[in-house]
């Protein structure tokens, strides 16, 4: 079987895209992501590009266990030179930089007046990011790099977890050199480099867009420049995505512009393998997001990606300053035309998996205690109506007709949502890969709603409540995320 095996480090998307330009059967990147330097794992990627759905991770898993003993020579290094091994860095690194989304003039972003602050976290990005930047015509000199954090360092030793996702604690560096070089933004990958992180400066305050708000601002963009480049495309068959945890931004976006949305389980590999399936059918997607700053712009790879990712920002950055605009200008533009979508999302550390179990048991079994199953029908002490709830457990949807629900069902995590009769949505669910109870909410507010701040402080009053009463953090001794 013939083997492509990369020679240096690479971001995580370079696999993905590597599986399509060579036709490989399948795909492994062996990282740990944004994790503690204490973990390892590695991710698998099919034929189609997109990341294992089942049955291929049961059939992977089975083989596995059917093979716990290595074979002989198993931990051999290879021979650079047999026959069936290559090193594909070269072609797949040239290729990679020639399909990025790149929109506007060259002379566009070569004129970009403001610098930008990059932090690899300590990871694998920066060379690639470097050559993202220049390969979208930008100034070279309006990068600056974290230098203490540029290179690969798996002790990850400037920050107790490489993961700009959470916010200031893992940015502190980034925010020395940014104040001391005048930069207004901040660019951060995790070390992996299929994540991106954004902030920016205003009013001599740090702002850390998260996730939902970056998404929005990428949706758009590629929606605009998409429809400017090919004004005859047909619109029924262009396509956005989402995780069902992220925003509903970009579906409000998507109703108003004529073009689709779809909703998929949480997870890339689930946005891949449903793009593959659109393009397969001859559709255009634009672009996925979920909320844990993962974004996919255009489909050449078919997972998050965080180095194009930094092209598409940086040109949206560029186009904005020829508007006398910024990130966060823009961000207030969307919601008075679409509508403004706040969120509050976190999490609570929980270490016993029987402790998760009751938790969500006893949401399921609220009202009654019994083995039916018996929603809550209220919150907040009654103040807000439960009009639908959906259960991805156990395939329970009471907002369609025969209460099924018609998103996959996974029984080997927990995933509940409410919507309530004021507009919020909230969403409950367990991390597949980490000891975290997660907490998703959102007020999906219309465009003649403009007291924001109204909208803020009932979301918030609202996730106070409801944290307590079907989480009980100090009676089940959960751990709040740390600040």
């Amino acid at each position: 079987v013939p083997v492509y095996l990369f020679q240096t480090t690479v971001p995580t998307p370079f696999i993905p895209f590597t599986v399509l330009q060579k036709r490989a059967a399948a795909g492994v990147m062996v990282t740990a992501s944004h994790n503690p330097k204490w973990d390892n794992g590695y991710k698998v990627y099919w034929g189609n590009g997109a990341q294992i759905l089942s049955p291929h991770d049961k059939n992977i898993q089975g083989a596995i266990l059917e093979n716990l003993e290595p074979q002989d020579g198993a931990f051999d290094v290879p021979d650079p030179n047999h026959e069936l091994l290559s090193n594909p860095w070269e072609e797949i690194n040239s290729k990679y930089f020639t399909k990025l989304p790149i929109y506007n003039e060259k002379k566009m972003n070569s004129s970009l007046q403001c610098s930008v602050v990059y932090t690899a976290m300590h990871g694998v990005g920066c060379p690639y990011v470097v050559q993202s930047w220049a390969a979208a015509g930008f100034d070279p000199k309006k990068l600056v790099i974290v230098e203490e954090q540029k290179d690969p360092d798996p002790e990850f030793s400037t920050v107790d977890f490489p993961n700009p996702e959470e916010g200031a604690s893992a940015l502190d560096l980034s925010f020395q050199k940014a104040d001391s070089c005048g930069a207004k933004y901040i660019l951060a990958n995790d070390p992996d480099a299929d994540r991106l992180g954004v902030a920016q400066k205003q009013n001599n305050a740090w702002k850390i867009l998260n996730g939902n708000e970056i998404g929005a601002l990428l949706g758009w963009w590629l929606l605009k420049c998409f429809k400017a480049k090919s004004p005859d495309y047909p619109l029924n068959k262009v396509h956005l995505l989402a995780s069902t945890v992220s925003s509903k931004i970009l579906n409000t976006i998507a109703k108003k512009e004529g073009v689709n949305f779809t909703e998929t389980l949480t997870g890339f590999k689930h946005m891949g393998n449903q793009s593959d399936k659109l393009l397969k059918a001859d559709d255009a997607v634009l672009f996925a997001y979920e909320e844990a700053i993962g974004f996919m712009c255009g489909t050449e790879v078919l997972d998050k990606d965080g180095v194009s990712a930094v092209a598409v920002i940086g040109e949206l950055i560029a186009y904005l300053e020829t508007k006398k605009m910024d990130l966060t200008d823009q961000l207030k533009n969307i919601y008075k035309n679409y509508g403004y979508h706040f969120t509050l999302n976190s999490y609570y550390l929980c270490y016993d998996p029987a402790v998760t179990d009751m938790i969500f048991e006893r949401i399921r079994h609220f009202s009654s205690g019994s083995e039916e199953a018996s929603y809550p029908s209220s919150v907040c002490g009654g103040k807000y109506k439960v009009v639908g709830v959906r259960d991805l457990t156990t395939g329970y949807d009471d907002t369609k007709a025969d209460k099924k629900a018609t998103l996959p069902v996974s029984k080997s995590s927990h995933m509940i949502t409410f919507w309530l009769d004021n507009g919020v949505v909230i969403t409950l669910r367990t991390s597949g890969t980490e000891p975290k109870i997660k907490y998703y909410t959102e007020f999906c507010a219309p465009p003649e709603n403009d007291d924001w701040k109204a909208v803020e402080t009932e979301l918030a009053e609202i996730v106070k409540q409801v944290v307590q009463e079907l989480f009980q953090p100090d009676l089940n001794k959960l751990t709040p995320k740390p600040l």
